[in-house]
């Protein structure tokens, strides 16, 4: 039989380190989403890192604007951004207050709550793609702009929390180049995902776009 996931709160000094510690450790840990139609629980198999003035893939790279602000900190606090006129990204914010940066949530498990999930999701063709990549995700956890900001260390009862989970043996996490991400930023193997776990989504390298979008920070 299997152990139980944690059920322990992550506290917010899990957060308040460099972001290439926080993401490979975000993996197998457990996202609480409370909606009005109830709890939802998510674990987690794919995020990606992003380093905010020194990353050109961030949205801070060039400094604090008002879109970016929450990721200057507190750490531990939700960024969600709309991307493509049609998607909501959910991300983590992490590192020293003052200092951006933050992890994408990429992919993961839907374990409690699905039923939930699947109604948002029509086009998944089972449950392992109802949360397979970062817009679906949100979309799977009826992530929207106004989570932005929320406080993930506030405790299991707010829209979003963090459970300690399962965390998987190191051998089972891998890294690779990021999804979606040209420029500078595009050989950063910051990446991270449980290897062979079939809600991880697939690569996809950088492809230039006819007209200006932020295609190649922190997107899907």
């Amino acid at each position: 039989m299997s152990e139980s996931p944690d059920r322990t709160p992550l506290p917010r000094t899990f957060f308040d380190r460099p972001v290439l510690e926080v993401a490979p450790d975000l993996l197998g840990r457990t996202l609480v989403r409370n909606t009005d139609e109830g709890r939802m629980e998510l674990r987690l198999t794919e995020v990606e890192a992003y380093a905010g003035a020194i990353d050109p893939g961030s949205h801070a790279f060039r400094g604090r604007t008002a879109r970016n602000a929450v990721m200057f900190g507190p750490p531990g606090h939700a960024y969600v951004y709309f991307t493509y006129g049609m998607w909501h990204c959910l991300n983590l914010v992490c590192g020293p207050e003052g200092h951006a940066s933050g992890v994408l949530l990429r992919a993961g498990e839907i374990v409690e709550g699905a039923d939930q999930a699947r109604p948002r999701r029509r086009s998944a063709r089972s449950d392992h793609e109802l949360a397979k990549g970062p817009a679906r995700l949100a979309t799977a956890l009826d992530v929207a702009l106004s989570l932005n900001g929320t406080d993930t260390c506030a405790g299991q009862d707010g829209p979003l929390a963090l459970l300690t989970g399962t965390p998987p043996a190191p051998d089972r996490i891998r890294s690779g180049p990021r999804t979606g991400v040209g420029g500078e930023g595009a050989p950063h193997p910051w990446r991270f995902w449980i290897t062979e776990d079939p809600t991880v989504s697939p690569y996809r390298p950088h492809t230039p776009r006819k007209r200006r979008l932020d295609s190649s920070r922190m997107t899907d």
